[in-house]
């Protein structure tokens, strides 16, 4: 019976402990995914995922982040249809040439019957936001019309998928609003990247730098857009949210128009926002996880607490503490489980700690006798010795507060070493290989820059990011390219 255990747990420590995440992250986070069940890649249509409870809860919770603060931000709540008109799409030039090759497209009903116009799965949903808007604003005292939807979204990525990472089917907010002024609408954005901080960094921990992005890498039908980047173990850059300046570019060929207060009518100025919470999860996991598994900031966990009882089938007291204490956290707000399975101390260790539950509570009958239990901590993987009366407490200062902090300083550490300067193409090469986000000096990021960023593109793999959106830099040399004098600093790395 014992050899068959062994044998077990080495099956398991296959899974993630034989793996270094720094070193092979790719398989490490194509194990974790499979190993602490976040979601099933057998569904039979390419691209699609079953989300299973793990993510979905950690989701869950990474949407109420994002919602309560957009809503303390004056952003109203709406679902629309996930389908839309195609001549939507035609309205404005540019978007609909930059989604059309991403679209799925609606054509039939019942017995074949076909549609007098092809409807799409919405990939993004400017075109339905702002045919309504033009029938809802019409005053001054309409604006801003700050509003978003929590929706899935629907793109033909042609691009190799990955759960979490890049796939045709994937979860998010979208926000849209509609202003009086262009300065309005460039404050949004401002206070977009104030909730982008709020959430991901203060709250998730994951580190990020804001980039405006080239006049080529625009949103489609965009004016200006900016893009929050982080970095993945294997020197890859992962765009989590971005919130975009369309200017008139929609609010012309929609017709969303207001009369201001001297009696005329003028076009409003349109913006929206678009934090993706499935490829946010994935953030998560690559800042955080380690070898062990899965690390989860206290306020997404799936299950923040996890009491194990030691030896309760000797002593029946172990149990009812361990239930007393379950109760006593789940009335206080928390996400509790109790561990009373047959498994061995060392299973159940090893198990929740790859799942990456906050906080573990061993309990047995020293325990009791003492009148102490012992926490420990998935972050730091250190015991502390506490008396039960104090549990609460401990709870409010180190798991909302310390907890978040650790991690966050930890990746902020990591995120800081990974980026360089580069001063010349060699060095630019050097430094992606060694999986970093590189600074350079750059000939332009409007359009007759986009030759020197091909080269980069086709001969590194790599792609140059933008300028910083949060701090001014000034270049003083080359381009790293072409040798023309730089007019801009801008980052270059390989990405998802």
């Amino acid at each position: 019976m014992a050899k068959e255990k062994n044998e077990k747990n080495s099956e398991n420590e296959k899974v993630t402990f034989n793996i270094d995440k720094d070193k092979n992250f790719s398989e490490w986070f194509t194990e974790i995914i499979k190993a602490a069940e976040l979601a099933d890649i057998r569904y039979n249509v390419k691209g699609f995922l079953v989300f299973q409870p793990w993510s979905v809860l950690s989701m869950e919770s990474m949407y109420e982040l994002f919602e309560k603060e957009l809503q303390k931000k004056g952003h109203k709540p709406y679902w629309y249809p996930s389908l839309i008109p195609e001549s939507n799409f035609m309205l404005e030039k540019d978007h609909v040439e930059g989604f059309a090759p991403e679209v799925f497209w609606v054509t039939e009903h019942g017995a074949g019957e076909k549609f007098e116009e092809r409807l799409a799965l919405r990939p993004t949903s400017e075109t339905a936001f702002y045919q309504m808007f033009a029938l809802w604003i019409r005053s001054y005292r309409d604006l801003p019309f700050k509003t978003y939807q929590r929706a899935q979204v629907w793109r033909y990525e042609t691009k190799a998928t990955r759960p979490f990472l890049r796939s045709r089917e994937f979860y998010w907010i979208e926000t849209h609003n509609a202003f009086a002024s262009l300065e309005d609408s460039k404050n949004q954005v401002k206070e977009d990247m104030e909730t982008t901080e709020t959430v991901l960094h203060q709250k998730l921990g994951v580190p990020y730098i804001f980039f405006e992005r080239p006049a080529w890498d625009k949103f489609a039908g965009a004016v200006s857009t900016f893009g929050a980047d982080t970095l993945t173990p294997d020197g890859k850059t992962l765009q989590l949210p971005s919130t975009h300046i369309l200017g008139q570019n929609f609010s012309k060929p929609f017709n969303v128009v207001f009369k201001d207060k001297d009696g005329s009518e003028k076009l409003t100025y349109l913006n929206c926002y678009g934090p993706c919470i499935s490829r946010i999860f994935a953030g998560v996991i690559a800042t955080h996880g380690d070898n062990s598994g899965l690390v989860f900031p206290f306020e997404i966990a799936p299950v923040q607490i996890v009491i194990i009882p030691i030896a309760a089938e000797k002593d029946p007291a172990v149990l009812k503490m361990a239930n007393k204490l379950k109760d006593e956290l789940f009335e206080n707000g928390y996400r509790i489980e109790v561990d009373d399975s047959d498994k061995t101390m060392g299973e159940k260790f090893y198990y929740w700690e790859m799942k990456g539950i906050p906080l573990r509570i061993e309990i047995g009958p020293k325990e009791l006798k003492e009148n102490h239990i012992v926490i420990f901590r998935r972050d730091t993987k250190k015991k502390e010795v506490l008396n039960p009366a104090d549990l609460i407490d401990y709870i409010e200062k180190t798991a909302k507060k310390e907890i978040i902090k650790n991690l966050r300083e930890r990746a902020d550490a990591k995120f800081k070493e990974k980026l360089k300067s580069a001063k010349d193409i060699e060095e630019l090469k050097k430094y992606l290989e060694e999986r970093n986000l590189v600074r350079i000096n750059f000939c332009s990021l409007e359009k007759d820059g986009e030759e020197c960023a091909g080269i980069i593109e086709k001969t590194l793999t790599a792609k140059i990011r933008g300028k910083r959106a949060d701090i001014q830099e000034n270049p003083s040399g080359n381009c790293v390219v072409c040798g023309k004098k730089a007019n801009v600093v801008a980052y270059a790395a390989k990405e998802y």
